[in-house]
């Protein structure tokens, strides 16, 4: 646990003396309720359009590219989601091991807990296993604290008592979250990760579309997005991350660039 306290962000900051000049305001001048109210709810918008921007940083810390010391090394991380899958997982395994590449594995916990073999797998070969959550809800941004804290702890329990890697990193279920989150990753000692490019390929099929998504961001520093669980398939019936990986650290190698796990990179 967190020796330092939670700090909110100035956005959090500013909500909470909104809503207490908002509740005295309407106290000392009920005429104005209407004012008042439309200030809290312009304020609510913001608060959840924030939190459906995954890479905002304005409800907490948020890695959208790796620290200044990593990106000055030339490096890279590139992050697998969704797993693991025991139908692409092992094949992703070689590819990476066939070009010396080292990759952050954001896996939900049921899977895990599936599949430990193939999580323990993933540790032995030098990668990292990272929080995904236990179950990938797709409600979870509308969670409240304690059901946030369950989750994300019965994930660190499941990870760390397979592969005896404790996670330190924490990616949102597509990405979104709420005001709470940012602190209950505090006192698990979690930090938020998303990415600084996706190839979005669980919806396309196209491997060639994805390829060049990714291959626009591939410069020092950045987090690349990509998964072995749900991901989806070529014409050809092949995942989609399959087909692009290869191409992608060539990409990397060329331009000399060192693929990274997160927890690499704080170093």
């Amino acid at each position: 646990m967190p020796e330092s306290r939670w700090q909110p962000t100035l956005l959090i900051r500013a909500s909470v003396a909104l809503h207490v000049l908002a509740f005295l305001t309407v106290i000392a001048l009920p005429g104005q309720w209407r004012w008042v109210l439309a200030a809290v709810l312009i304020n609510h918008l913001l608060i959840a359009g924030m939190g459906l921007w995954p890479r905002s940083h304005w409800l907490g810390p948020n890695w959208t590219r790796l620290p200044a010391a990593a990106t000055a090394r030339n490096e890279i991380a590139l992050t697998i989601d969704d797993g693991p899958d025991p139908a692409v997982t092992p094949q992703l395994l070689d590819i990476l091991d066939r070009y010396a590449a080292q990759a952050t594995f954001f896996c939900i916990g049921e899977k895990a807990a599936r599949y430990p073999d193939l999580c323990r797998e993933i540790v032995r070969r030098g990668h990292a296993v990272e929080n995904h959550s236990q179950h990938h809800w797709h409600h979870f941004s509308l969670m409240g604290p304690r059901a946030m804290r369950r989750e994300l702890q019965a994930a660190q329990d499941t990870f760390t008592s397979i592969s005896g890697q404790r996670p330190l990193f924490f990616r949102a279920p597509a990405g979104l979250r709420n005001p709470f989150l940012d602190p209950v990753l505090h006192r698990l000692g979690l930090t938020l990760a998303s990415w600084s490019v996706r190839g979005f390929d669980t919806r396309v099929g196209d491997a060639g579309r994805v390829k060049n998504k990714l291959l626009r961001g591939l410069h020092a520093g950045a987090i690349l997005l990509l998964h072995d669980g749900n991901a989806a398939r070529t014409a050809g019936g092949i995942p989609v991350i399959l087909e692009v990986l290869p191409a992608l650290l060539e990409s990397a190698a060329a331009a000399q660039l060192r693929t990274v796990t997160l927890r690499q990179a704080l170093s």
